[in-house]
C-alpha cells in the first residue's frame, strides 16, 4: 500500500476544491492516485476548518485577478464566501507583484554573456601574460646574479 505524504495530499485536495475544482477522475489520472482515494481525502478535507486548506499557486493567482477590481464590500464577501482571510489575499497579491516585478533585463541575453565570456578571457591572458613575464624577468635576474657571482668567484682564485 502506497503512503503519501501530507503536502502530496494537500496539493492534490486543493485542486478538488475551489477555486480550481478539477475533475476528480482527470485528477486520479494526473497524480496515480484511486477516485476512492481521492474521494476520502477531499471528505477530510472538507472536515477541517476553511483556513486550514491549502492553495495551489494558480489558484491563489486566479483569486488575486477575480478580486483585483472588487471594491472592499464584494471582496470580503468573497472572501467569506471562499474561506480566505482578506490578509491572504493581500500577501498573495504582493507575492505576485514581486514575482512578475522582475525586469527582464535583469536576465543576461546572449550577446551579453558572449561579451562577458570574452571579457573574463582577456583577463585571465593579461593575467597570465603578466605572470610569464615575471618570472621570465626572474629567471634573467637569477643568471645575471649566477654570471656575477661566478666571475668574482675566478677572479678570486
Amino acid at each position: 500500500m502506497a503512503r503519501f505524504g501530507q503536502a502530496f495530499k494537500d496539493r492534490a485536495v486543493a485542486r478538488l476544491l475551489p477555486p480550481e475544482s478539477a475533475a476528480i477522475d482527470v485528477v486520479s489520472r494526473e497524480i496515480g492516485v484511486s477516485v476512492d482515494t481521492l474521494e476520502r481525502w477531499r471528505a477530510q478535507a472538507l472536515a477541517q476548518p476553511t483556513q486550514q486548506r491549502t492553495w495551489t499557486a494558480a489558484a491563489r493567482f486566479d483569486a488575486v485577478l477575480t478580486t483585483a477590481a472588487m471594491d472592499e464590500a464584494t471582496k470580503s464577501a468573497w472572501c467569506r464566501e471562499h474561506g480566505v482571510y482578506p490578509q491572504e489575499l493581500a500577501a498573495w497579491r504582493q507575492s505576485a507583484t514581486q514575482a512578475l516585478a522582475e525586469p527582464a533585463e535583469a536576465r543576461a541575453t546572449p550577446q551579453q554573456t558572449k561579451h562577458d565570456k570574452h571579457r573574463i578571457k582577456e583577463r585571465e591572458l593579461r593575467r597570465k601574460d603578466k605572470a610569464l613575464a615575471e618570472t621570465a624577468a626572474l629567471l634573467v635576474l637569477s643568471r645575471k646574479l649566477e654570471a656575477v657571482f661566478n666571475k668574482k668567484g675566478e677572479a678570486d682564485e
